[in-house]
Protein backbone atom coordinates (compact mmCIF):
# COMPACT_ATOMS: atom_id res chain seq x y z
CA UNK A 1 0.00 0.00 0.00
CA UNK A 2 1.26 3.85 -0.14
CA UNK A 3 1.83 4.23 3.31
CA UNK A 4 2.13 2.07 6.16
CA UNK A 5 -0.88 1.36 8.62
CA UNK A 6 -0.24 2.73 12.02
CA UNK A 7 -2.40 0.93 14.68
CA UNK A 8 -2.13 3.96 17.01
CA UNK A 9 -3.12 6.55 13.91
CA UNK A 10 -6.78 4.11 14.08
CA UNK A 11 -6.77 4.41 17.86
CA UNK A 12 -6.09 8.36 17.84
CA UNK A 13 -8.73 8.38 14.85
CA UNK A 14 -11.41 7.22 16.90
CA UNK A 15 -11.63 3.90 14.65
CA UNK A 16 -11.86 1.20 17.59
CA UNK A 17 -14.92 2.72 18.98
CA UNK A 18 -18.40 0.25 18.15
CA UNK A 19 -21.96 0.71 19.15
CA UNK A 20 -23.58 -0.41 22.68
CA UNK A 21 -23.17 -3.79 23.12
CA UNK A 22 -27.22 -4.19 23.28
CA UNK A 23 -27.07 -3.22 19.61
CA UNK A 24 -24.62 -5.41 18.29
CA UNK A 25 -24.56 -8.17 15.53
CA UNK A 26 -23.71 -11.58 16.82
CA UNK A 27 -21.88 -11.78 13.22
CA UNK A 28 -19.27 -9.16 13.54
CA UNK A 29 -17.88 -11.01 17.37
CA UNK A 30 -14.54 -12.30 15.90
CA UNK A 31 -13.26 -8.24 14.99
CA UNK A 32 -14.79 -7.29 18.61
CA UNK A 33 -12.03 -7.17 21.31
CA UNK A 34 -13.75 -6.03 24.20
CA UNK A 35 -16.24 -4.69 25.90
CA UNK A 36 -16.18 -1.56 28.04
CA UNK A 37 -18.68 0.71 29.28
CA UNK A 38 -21.42 -0.95 27.59
CA UNK A 39 -19.39 -0.36 24.14
CA UNK A 40 -18.39 -3.17 22.14
CA UNK A 41 -14.29 -2.26 21.18
CA UNK A 42 -13.32 -3.29 17.53
CA UNK A 43 -9.84 -5.22 17.35
CA UNK A 44 -7.39 -2.33 15.37
CA UNK A 45 -4.95 -5.05 14.53
CA UNK A 46 -7.58 -6.70 12.49
CA UNK A 47 -8.87 -3.51 11.33
CA UNK A 48 -5.13 -2.78 10.01
CA UNK A 49 -4.94 -6.44 8.41
CA UNK A 50 -8.55 -6.11 6.41
CA UNK A 51 -7.57 -2.35 5.69
CA UNK A 52 -4.21 -3.98 4.04
CA UNK A 53 -6.08 -6.76 2.13
CA UNK A 54 -8.74 -4.38 0.58
CA UNK A 55 -6.46 -1.88 -0.57
CA UNK A 56 -4.80 -4.46 -2.30
CA UNK A 57 -8.00 -5.73 -3.79
CA UNK A 58 -8.85 -2.07 -4.94
CA UNK A 59 -5.46 -1.46 -5.96
CA UNK A 60 -5.89 -4.28 -8.79
CA UNK A 61 -9.16 -3.35 -9.66
CA UNK A 62 -8.15 0.85 -10.49
CA UNK A 63 -4.95 -0.44 -12.05
CA UNK A 64 -7.59 -2.85 -14.19
CA UNK A 65 -9.27 0.34 -15.54
CA UNK A 66 -12.51 -0.25 -13.81
CA UNK A 67 -14.01 2.24 -11.98
CA UNK A 68 -15.15 1.78 -7.84
CA UNK A 69 -18.29 3.94 -7.00
CA UNK A 70 -18.35 5.40 -3.25
CA UNK A 71 -21.83 5.26 -1.47
CA UNK A 72 -22.01 7.22 1.61
CA UNK A 73 -25.20 9.88 2.11
CA UNK A 74 -24.99 9.72 6.12
CA UNK A 75 -24.18 13.76 7.02
CA UNK A 76 -20.70 12.58 8.45
CA UNK A 77 -19.13 11.23 5.42
CA UNK A 78 -20.62 12.95 2.42
CA UNK A 79 -17.91 15.16 2.02
CA UNK A 80 -15.12 13.22 3.18
CA UNK A 81 -16.06 10.34 0.79
CA UNK A 82 -16.75 13.02 -1.90
CA UNK A 83 -13.48 14.75 -1.97
CA UNK A 84 -10.90 11.50 -1.15
CA UNK A 85 -13.37 9.65 -4.22
CA UNK A 86 -12.85 12.74 -6.42
CA UNK A 87 -9.05 13.29 -5.24
CA UNK A 88 -8.77 9.23 -7.08
CA UNK A 89 -10.79 10.03 -9.61
CA UNK A 90 -13.45 7.65 -8.69
CA UNK A 91 -17.54 8.03 -8.83
CA UNK A 92 -19.42 8.78 -6.12
CA UNK A 93 -23.42 9.01 -4.26
CA UNK A 94 -23.37 10.94 -1.61
CA UNK A 95 -27.26 12.13 -2.11
CA UNK A 96 -30.13 9.61 -2.24
CA UNK A 97 -29.23 6.47 -3.77
CA UNK A 98 -31.62 5.93 -7.00
CA UNK A 99 -33.35 3.27 -7.35
CA UNK A 100 -31.58 0.72 -10.12
CA UNK A 101 -28.52 2.30 -9.82
CA UNK A 102 -27.10 -0.54 -10.65
CA UNK A 103 -29.81 -3.07 -11.55
CA UNK A 104 -31.44 -0.42 -13.85
CA UNK A 105 -28.04 1.25 -15.35
CA UNK A 106 -28.93 2.22 -18.63
CA UNK A 107 -32.02 4.06 -17.34
CA UNK A 108 -29.77 6.36 -14.75
CA UNK A 109 -27.44 6.50 -18.40
CA UNK A 110 -30.29 8.40 -20.40
CA UNK A 111 -30.45 10.29 -17.42
CA UNK A 112 -27.24 11.59 -17.03
CA UNK A 113 -27.17 11.99 -21.16
CA UNK A 114 -30.09 14.11 -20.35
CA UNK A 115 -27.88 16.77 -18.71
CA UNK A 116 -25.66 16.58 -21.66
CA UNK A 117 -28.00 17.10 -24.13
CA UNK A 118 -29.66 20.61 -21.25
CA UNK A 119 -25.73 21.53 -21.72
CA UNK A 120 -25.74 22.08 -25.68
CA UNK A 121 -29.10 23.59 -25.85
CA UNK A 122 -27.66 26.28 -24.00
CA UNK A 123 -24.00 26.12 -26.03
CA UNK A 124 -26.05 26.25 -29.28
CA UNK A 125 -28.61 29.04 -28.67
CA UNK A 126 -31.48 26.48 -28.25
CA UNK A 127 -32.55 27.11 -24.91
CA UNK A 128 -32.87 31.10 -25.36
CA UNK A 129 -35.70 29.98 -27.93
CA UNK A 130 -37.98 28.35 -25.05
CA UNK A 131 -40.51 30.60 -23.07
CA UNK A 132 -38.86 31.84 -19.51
CA UNK A 133 -41.25 29.12 -17.96
CA UNK A 134 -39.53 26.38 -20.10
CA UNK A 135 -36.32 27.81 -19.50
CA UNK A 136 -36.87 27.79 -15.56
CA UNK A 137 -38.09 24.28 -15.57
CA UNK A 138 -34.89 23.29 -17.80
CA UNK A 139 -32.99 24.89 -15.18
CA UNK A 140 -34.83 23.00 -11.94
CA UNK A 141 -34.61 20.08 -14.20
CA UNK A 142 -30.62 20.36 -14.53
CA UNK A 143 -29.90 21.41 -11.03
CA UNK A 144 -31.83 18.18 -9.60
CA UNK A 145 -29.69 15.95 -12.08
CA UNK A 146 -26.58 17.80 -10.72
CA UNK A 147 -27.41 17.06 -7.78
CA UNK A 148 -28.04 12.96 -7.80
CA UNK A 149 -26.08 12.08 -11.03
CA UNK A 150 -23.37 14.53 -11.53
CA UNK A 151 -20.54 12.93 -9.63
CA UNK A 152 -21.29 9.48 -11.75
CA UNK A 153 -21.48 11.32 -14.97
CA UNK A 154 -17.99 9.82 -16.01
CA UNK A 155 -19.45 6.68 -15.24
CA UNK A 156 -19.89 5.26 -18.71
CA UNK A 157 -20.62 0.99 -17.39
CA UNK A 158 -21.01 -0.36 -14.17
CA UNK A 159 -18.45 -0.32 -11.51
CA UNK A 160 -15.90 -2.80 -10.87
CA UNK A 161 -16.36 -2.26 -7.40
CA UNK A 162 -18.40 -0.80 -4.62
CA UNK A 163 -17.47 1.10 -1.72
CA UNK A 164 -20.04 1.40 1.35
CA UNK A 165 -19.81 3.39 4.47
CA UNK A 166 -22.63 1.95 6.37
CA UNK A 167 -24.29 -0.80 4.91
CA UNK A 168 -27.10 -1.11 7.09
CA UNK A 169 -28.25 2.82 6.02
CA UNK A 170 -26.95 1.60 2.33
CA UNK A 171 -28.65 -1.37 2.56
CA UNK A 172 -30.42 -0.93 -1.24
CA UNK A 173 -26.79 -0.60 -2.73
CA UNK A 174 -25.69 -3.55 -1.20
CA UNK A 175 -28.40 -6.03 -2.31
CA UNK A 176 -28.23 -4.09 -6.00
CA UNK A 177 -24.32 -4.79 -6.13
CA UNK A 178 -25.27 -8.30 -4.81
CA UNK A 179 -27.64 -9.62 -7.50
CA UNK A 180 -25.20 -8.09 -10.00
CA UNK A 181 -22.43 -10.03 -8.60
CA UNK A 182 -20.35 -6.56 -8.11
CA UNK A 183 -18.02 -6.91 -5.12
CA UNK A 184 -18.63 -4.73 -1.86
CA UNK A 185 -16.23 -3.28 0.23
CA UNK A 186 -17.45 -1.72 3.43
CA UNK A 187 -16.63 0.12 6.18
CA UNK A 188 -18.65 -2.11 8.85
CA UNK A 189 -19.55 -1.62 12.33
CA UNK A 190 -20.72 -4.09 14.84
CA UNK A 191 -24.13 -3.16 14.63
CA UNK A 192 -23.95 -4.53 10.99
CA UNK A 193 -23.43 -8.17 9.07
CA UNK A 194 -20.29 -8.51 7.62
CA UNK A 195 -21.29 -11.67 5.63
CA UNK A 196 -23.14 -9.38 3.41
CA UNK A 197 -19.73 -7.55 2.03
CA UNK A 198 -16.50 -8.86 0.39
CA UNK A 199 -13.99 -7.19 2.18
CA UNK A 200 -15.24 -5.68 5.69
CA UNK A 201 -13.23 -3.47 7.17
CA UNK A 202 -14.18 -3.30 10.98
CA UNK A 203 -14.61 0.36 12.05
CA UNK A 204 -16.16 2.77 13.25
CA UNK A 205 -18.49 4.29 10.53
CA UNK A 206 -20.55 7.08 12.40
CA UNK A 207 -17.26 9.39 13.85
CA UNK A 208 -15.95 11.81 10.94
CA UNK A 209 -12.42 11.48 11.42
CA UNK A 210 -12.68 7.72 11.74
CA UNK A 211 -13.95 7.54 8.14
CA UNK A 212 -11.68 10.14 7.39
CA UNK A 213 -9.16 8.05 8.43
CA UNK A 214 -9.77 4.68 6.55
CA UNK A 215 -10.74 6.34 3.34
CA UNK A 216 -7.22 8.36 3.54
CA UNK A 217 -5.67 4.72 3.20
CA UNK A 218 -8.60 3.13 0.88
CA UNK A 219 -7.99 6.50 -1.81
CA UNK A 220 -4.03 6.18 -2.02
CA UNK A 221 -4.70 2.39 -2.60
CA UNK A 222 -6.71 3.60 -5.68
CA UNK A 223 -4.27 6.76 -6.60
CA UNK A 224 -1.84 3.70 -6.53
CA UNK A 225 -2.98 1.33 -8.68
CA UNK A 226 -4.22 4.35 -11.57
CA UNK A 227 -0.04 5.68 -11.35
CA UNK A 228 0.61 1.90 -11.98
CA UNK A 229 -1.68 1.59 -14.69
CA UNK A 230 -0.21 4.87 -16.58
CA UNK A 231 3.33 3.53 -16.05
CA UNK A 232 2.74 0.46 -17.57
CA UNK A 233 1.05 2.30 -20.51
CA UNK A 234 3.91 4.68 -20.74
CA UNK A 235 6.73 1.66 -21.05
CA UNK A 236 5.46 0.13 -24.06
CA UNK A 237 5.34 3.55 -26.11
CA UNK A 238 9.10 4.21 -24.57
CA UNK A 239 10.18 0.44 -25.89
CA UNK A 240 8.50 1.36 -29.30
CA UNK A 241 10.13 4.50 -29.65
CA UNK A 242 13.92 2.84 -28.85
CA UNK A 243 12.76 -0.07 -31.26
CA UNK A 244 11.94 2.45 -33.82
CA UNK A 245 15.64 4.45 -33.11
CA UNK A 246 17.41 0.79 -33.93
CA UNK A 247 15.41 0.48 -37.19
CA UNK A 248 16.49 3.69 -38.19
CA UNK A 249 20.31 3.74 -37.14
CA UNK A 250 21.39 1.09 -40.11
CA UNK A 251 20.39 4.09 -42.49
CA UNK A 252 23.34 6.28 -42.60
CA UNK A 253 25.24 3.07 -42.83
CA UNK A 254 24.13 2.24 -46.61
CA UNK A 255 23.93 6.07 -46.65
CA UNK A 256 27.77 5.84 -46.47
CA UNK A 257 27.81 2.73 -48.56
CA UNK A 258 26.31 4.54 -51.03
CA UNK A 259 28.69 7.40 -51.22
CA UNK A 260 31.89 4.93 -51.40
CA UNK A 261 30.47 3.39 -54.15
CA UNK A 262 29.79 6.44 -56.25
CA UNK A 263 33.46 7.79 -56.99
CA UNK A 264 33.73 4.18 -58.64
CA UNK A 265 31.88 4.71 -61.76
CA UNK A 266 33.44 7.72 -62.97
CA UNK A 267 36.92 6.23 -62.30
CA UNK A 268 35.98 3.53 -64.43
CA UNK A 269 34.93 6.14 -67.32
CA UNK A 270 38.18 7.49 -66.96
CA UNK A 271 40.00 4.95 -67.76
CA UNK A 272 38.08 4.02 -71.05
CA UNK A 273 39.25 7.23 -72.13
Amino acid sequence: MASTIEVKELLDAGVHFGHLTRRWDPNMAPYIYMERNGIHIINLYKTAAKIDEAGEALKKIAGSGRKILFVATKKQAKEIVAEKAAKANQPYITERWPGGMLTNFVTIRKAVKKMASIDRMKKDGTFLTLSKKERLQVDRLRAKLEKNLGSIADMTRLPGALFVVDITREHIAVKEAQKLNIPIFAMVDTNSDPRQVDYVIPSNDDASKSIDKVMSYVSESIIEGLNDRKASKDAPAEGASKSKAKATKPAPAAAAVAVEEAPAAPKATQEEE
